[in-house]
């Protein structure tokens, strides 16, 4: 999980905002803290710190001055992202250690709802590249979706990775530093002090803000993040026995006049005037209060976290008359430090055993079995999470965490799986539409239906698209015994538009109906690529839909023999910033309407993305097919035209026995969306050349020079482009939902 953070992360979405300030919850005037004196002797320091999202970075600066001025801090409590600093500074790790950290954290993976494109099985990379609606359903207790935006995966990893070392302990009092952090009981809306368990899970709890992470079970007990009831916890480290108490604030202030003039700055500062009081009552209990003003960073700003970490720092160093009374002489400092020390873990080096909990009796056993590889020879914790996030690519779990255990003096790691309470059977989306001008316009939806662990390890599969283009089509797939050889059976009928040309003018449109299903044999890989070999028959009916009746028809049995090879290496199914697709086809049609004998086809296509920056991509796409010395019937014929196969010229304007294309361009990331509306917006440039011919000899080579823009968004990539040939042809094509592929 690295990544660089220069860049804008995490834009607020109007969701985020409404959950972030009920955990940010703002004082209107600070209450005035206590003159603490210096202490006959040593007095024991407790910080309290508060929740904030990304602005609770600011906390590692405050640590940092605290640390570098020689201040102890022997107890720390924390809610929300002062739970996870306050975590990592509890477990030994120093502010520079901590900033480190954080700056290898890639928060865009963090919290995303699934893992990333590349990390998913290839099952479900199918999935997303023709149902690409970002709205996770099941039919498992009816039409339902999950209980929060994302199961925090992703943030789930961190946590288990701060607090692996420590999974033994019977008491967070056991910890460097002892530590607290503040949940919310979602069914009984009191505050739950966490002090003891697993440590990963309690900080899951703290940080689950309701709507975004999915509330935890723990002890019986619903938990979310502890902002809703206590987001200062200052009472909290005062029953620790602290006799000071320092609470850091990093809540955003209350808006002027002028954020009252939106829905959304009135709908956050009315619940921001709601929790008010509880801010004011626990910042009394403080005696001191640190209140870095972190200026217009907000929540959701992560991207920022060096210019945060530097304004905790400088808030602290604000209070430095109030604080330095607490600093250490030299030798009680090292004293301090050499204590904290001695009551810090490393993490095992070795597990001997994986134990697998929360799942079926059979989903255990095969977890098991796909780890015990991983953690064979010394134990390697980002392998161990890499393996994680690829099972839960699978599909079945919403979250798998990890932490360690001892049995008997063997050392061991312990696995809680999260199955989805919504499905199998699963519901994917799709919303595609697409056109070039008022003339050409294409809309389609439906969805895709799988049920999962069919006779074992199979997966059923079923798709239905209505509206323009016509689908309906099943698969059952069935791997064979524990090997990735499987077998698929499949059945569709599908009904498309294609046009007809004369020329450069359209003159019909003809409906192309088919209806059949085959047999395939193939390998899977896993994830990036398979291998299919089948057998394929379909009885089609291509006639004149609009336009000229005179127009020749074809109707008639299609029988082929099929070889597919599909190697899918991008990082996204829509705007790929790296990595390769390919894609072969190898057929042998023994008959079809308009052919008098059988033929063969091979077709290649591939496109490769290449990163020169953070934010900007090259790529290149070839493709190419060929009947080779036959003629190809009116099913199997090659078609050139549209967007990303000549954007500057009609869909299907240009057939033929044979064609070749290329592409090169680039794309760059413009801007980044709210969390809960998509990821990014890209804009790029790019220029095709190809064609679709019958004779070699009269090869014409056609041009066409994109530009466009593209968002990735929760329906899926809305794309608008222009496109201009040499000669002047000109195109403006648009699609949502689906981009059009390469």
């Amino acid at each position: 999980m690295r990544c660089n953070l220069r860049t804008p992360h995490l834009k607020a979405s109007f969701l985020v905002l409404l959950v972030v300030f009920i955990l940010s919850a703002t004082a209107a005037a600070e209450p005035h803290p206590v003159q603490a004196q210096a202490p006959q002797g040593r007095s024991r320091i407790g910080v309290a710190l508060s929740g904030g999202g990304a602005r609770g970075l600011a906390h590692i600066g405050v640590l940092q001055w605290m640390e570098e001025n020689h201040i102890p801090v022997d107890y720390v409590a924390g809610t929300s992202m002062g739970g996870l600093v306050g975590a990592m500074f509890a477990t030994g790790m120093s502010p520079e250690e901590m900033k480190n950290f954080i700056e290898h954290v890639d928060w865009d993976e963090a919290l995303l709802s699934e893992p990333r494109y590349d990390e998913l099985s290839f099952r479900r990379k199918e999935d997303r590249d023709g149902y690409q609606v970002a709205l996770p359903l099941g039919l498992k207790h009816g039409i339902s979706g999950p209980n929060g935006f994302s199961p925090g995966q992703g943030v789930g990893l961190l946590l288990d990775r701060v607090s692996f070392p420590y999974s033994t302990i019977s008491s967070f009092d056991e910890l460097p530093t002892p530590f607290r952090c503040v949940a919310t009981d979602m069914l009984a809306g009191v505050p739950v002090i966490l002090k003891d368990g697993s440590l990963a899970q309690a900080l899951r709890a703290t940080m689950s803000i309701p709507g975004v992470f999915t509330p935890i079970e723990l002890n019986g007990k619903l938990l979310a993040d502890g902002g809703l009831v206590n987001n200062i916890p200052t009472e909290v480290v005062r029953q620790m026995n602290a006799d000071v108490v320092i609470a850091v604030n990093i809540s955003t202030p209350l808006g002027g006049r002028e954020a009252l003039q939106s829905l959304t700055g009135v709908l956050t500062q009315s619940i921001s005037l709601m929790t008010i009081a509880n801010d004011r009552r626990d910042l009394s209990m403080a005696d001191v209060i640190v209140s870095p003003d972190l200026g217009s960073y907000t929540s959701t700003d992560y991207y920022g976290y060096r210019d945060i970490i530097r304004l905790g720092y400088e808030g602290a160093a604000q209070k430095a008359a109030v604080l330095r009374p607490f600093a250490l002489p030299d030798a009680e400092w090292q004293e301090y430090l050499a204590e904290r020390a001695a009551r810090k873990r490393a993490p095992e080096k070795v597990a001997n055993v994986v134990k697998v909990t929360g799942a079926s009796e059979l989903d255990e056993r095969r977890v098991q079995r796909k780890l015990q590889k991983t953690i064979r020879g010394e134990l390697d914790l980002l392998r161990l999470e890499t393996r994680l996030t690829r099972i839960i690519g699978e599909g079945r779990f919403d979250a798998l965490d990890y932490e360690g255990f001892v049995q008997n003096g063997v050392p061991g790691v312990l696995i809680r799986a999260h199955e989805k309470t919504y499905g199998p059977p699963f519901l994917d989306l799709a919303l595609n539409v697409s056109g070039s001008g008022v003339a050409a316009f294409d809309f389609s939806a439906g969805g895709r239906i799988t049920f999962m662990d069919v006779r074992g390890r199979g997966e059923w599969r079923n798709d239905i698209l209505l509206g323009s283009s016509d689908l309906a089509a099943t698969e059952f797939y069935q791997p064979i015994g524990e090997s990735h050889f499987f077998v698929a059976p499949y059945a569709f009928f599908s009904k498309a538009a294609r046009n007809a040309f004369v020329d450069e003018r359209r003159v019909a449109v003809f409906h192309d109906e088919r209806g059949g299903g085959g047999f395939d044999v193939g390998y899977n890989t896993g994830r990036r690529s398979e291998l299919r070999v089948g057998y394929e028959i379909f009885n089609g009916d291509l006639a004149p839909l609009i336009g000229d009746a005179g127009l020749p028809t074809s109707h008639g049995d299609s029988g082929q023999v099929r070889l597919r090879y599909t190697f899918a290496g991008q990082d996204s199914p829509t705007v790929p910033g790296k990595g390769l697709r390919l894609v072969l086809n190898l057929s042998h049609v023994f008959n079809s309407p308009g052919t008098t004998q059988s033929i063969n086809q091979a077709e290649l296509q591939s496109t490769t993305f290449v990163p020169i920056s953070a934010k900007t991509s090259i790529f290149f796409g070839a493709s190419g097919g060929t009947t080779f010395r036959r003629d190809a019937g009116p099913f199997q014929l090659f078609s050139l035209g549209g967007p990303f196969q000549l954007g500057a010229y009609s869909t299907d304007q240009f057939l033929g026995n044979h064609y070749g294309y290329l592409a090169v361009g680039f794309r760059r990331e413009l801007y980044h969306l709210p969390t809960l509306i998509g990821r990014k917006i890209y804009w790029g440039g790019w220029y095709e050349a190809g064609s679709a011919f019958n004779d070699p000899s009269s090869v014409q080579v056609l041009g066409s020079i994109n530009l466009g823009i593209i968002a990735d968004t929760i329906v899926g990539p809305i794309a608008l482009g222009g496109a201009v040939s040499p000669t002047g042809q000109t195109k403006v094509n648009f699609s949502i939902g689906r981009l059009f592929q390469f």
